[in-house]
């Protein structure tokens, strides 16, 4: 079990119906075991005592017979765990006021959800125990869940469809809110999954029927929405007996004849406010035109075709600046913001004859680009262009002085916890935690989550598994992206957000 919080803030401004609320309210039937008690003020109260007990009991012998878990506290808001999913609770509230005369509360009643899947189906198998970071939680996002540091389920988005491959980019908001991408949709929800902003999805920037929405999206400290779309559009190349030209403009496909036109799907940056408005975008679609890509294409453009998707960003709010990675190209780019002018650019450029130019070999087929607080970036860098080398964690310097090739200051390659080796990967991510550890997701087909510190020592990993019947064994399981908390008061701030 988690250490019980005892919330010791204080509310300056309160309303007088907020005290006299009870949570989990009547009836209720949770998606979570972290949960918030929350009950009557009192005055005079010295000490207030929490009791939950395991079933549904209203007569005060039952209730004390099957009490499990005591706690006290001497705030009226507790956070604490109840062990299990698929049951019943009783709890109620003793208070002692400075006299020592107690006054028992009413019983209340509530439940925890069943998700049949995540029950019997899906586990997060921990490698190696925390050695640091013990009361985080992790978000895995083809779960639809949050774990503990031991593995054990504590809450999941309460929809009945096992099928998690369409969910993406799970995480918490700077609002005590959860994001996500859902079936190509745009979702913040509360702690009781209660929908509270959906994006458009009308087509408007897409030339689709929908905005094709992918990869990242986060809410804005300004209360802004940020998200990568989608482009599709008819482009014609700049020379016309050039060998890309049937490749690009044309549909390449056998079931298909070469003259039906094919639509190359370019990147979007959206933002969108509160009401939905679209209130600033940037399209990957002008950056191509305009770059070497258009005017000298690196070889793969003649034996594929355009794709100028992007699939990770980063918005350095307090630099008003946006890195955008693109995987495909083994690039970066810095965007000033709202301006839309391109800083600098990283990775591949390619010359006339489409070999690169410059470039290090730095990263390919990259995910996360990410800046930390002492200005240096890093990303999960998938290394798909060698399929003998693993994926790495790398930390690079960015030039200064308008120079253009990034220095690697520190790298970890990543391992599995059987040391075979790696052969394809793609996906993952990578956030710096408070002391400069890293937590990464290496993503499928091998996405094992851990933290590793700069000493390059595994704090603690974990790896997701999935049941397989006819087997009669856990594989691995497929995981995008994961995300982590590791902050108390966001946590404590998701754990109350459970009303719309």
């Amino acid at each position: 079990m988690h250490k019980i919080a005892c919330l010791l803030f204080v509310f300056f401004i309160v309303s007088g119906p907020l005290w006299s609320r009870t949570l989990p309210k009547e009836g209720a039937s949770l998606n979570y075991r972290l949960i918030g008690f929350l009950f009557p003020f009192k005055e005079k109260t010295n000490k207030y005592k929490l009791e939950i007990a395991n079933g549904n009991y209203h007569s005060e012998d039952l209730f004390r017979k099957n009490i499990i878990k005591t706690i006290s506290c001497e705030e009226d808001k507790i956070i604490t765990e109840v062990p299990f999913f698929g049951k019943q609770y009783t709890w109620r509230v003793v208070y002692t006021a400075k006299n020592s005369k107690t006054i028992k509360s009413a019983l209340h009643h509530f439940s925890t959800m069943k998700n049949p899947v995540l029950d019997t189906a899906l586990r997060l198998r921990v490698l190696l125990p925390a050695k640091a970071y013990q009361d985080a939680f992790v978000f895995l996002d083809n779960y639809k869940a949050m774990y503990d540091m031991k593995g054990n389920l504590v809450w999941f988005f309460p929809d009945k469809a096992d099928n998690g491959v369409w969910f993406r980019d799970l995480k918490l908001s700077s609002f005590g809110t959860i994001t996500f991408i859902y079936k190509q949709q745009i979702y913040e929800v509360n702690y009781s999954g209660d929908t509270l902003w959906k994006g458009p999805n009308n087509g408007k920037t897409s030339g689709d029927s929908i905005a094709n929405y992918h990869h990242e999206f986060t809410r804005l400290s300004s209360g802004h929405y940020m998200v990568l779309g989608e482009e599709r559009m008819l482009w014609k190349p700049r020379l016309k007996d050039s060998m890309y030209t049937i490749g690009h403009y044309y549909q390449k496909n056998v079931n298909r004849k070469h003259s039906q036109p094919y639509k190359s799907p370019f990147g979007t940056i959206l933002e969108y406010d509160k009401r939905g408005n679209l209130v600033w975008t940037w399209k990957t679609s002008s950056y191509f035109l305009g770059s070497d890509l258009y005017y000298n294409p690196p070889e793969s453009f003649a034996k594929e075709r355009v794709d100028m998707h992007d699939n990770s960003f980063y918005f350095d709010e307090k630099d008003s600046v946006i890195y955008l990675s693109f995987k495909n190209l083994d690039r970066v780019i810095k965007l000033k913001y709202p301006e839309g002018t391109v800083l600098n650019t990283y990775g591949e450029i390619y010359n006339k004859e489409g070999a690169p130019m410059k470039g290090n070999g730095l990263f390919c087929g990259q995910h996360s680009i990410r800046r930390s607080d002492n200005g240096n970036l890093y990303l999960f860098n998938n290394n798909s262009c060698d399929s003998g080398k693993p994926p790495t964690v790398i930390v690079m310097k960015e030039p200064a002085d308008g120079g253009t090739e990034l220095k690697k200051v520190w790298e970890y390659e990543c391992t599995t916890d059987t040391n075979k080796p790696l052969i394809f990967h793609q996906g993952g991510n990578v956030t710096e935690l408070p002391d400069g550890s890293f937590f990464v997701s290496m993503g499928p087909p091998y996405a094992k989550i851990f933290i590793v510190n700069r000493d390059k020592e595994i704090l603690w990993s974990a790896l997701p598994e999935r049941w397989n019947p006819r087997e009669k064994k856990w594989n691995v399981n497929s995981l995008y992206r994961a995300s982590i908390i590791v902050d108390k008061k966001a946590l404590e701030k998701l754990v109350w957000n459970v009303e719309k």
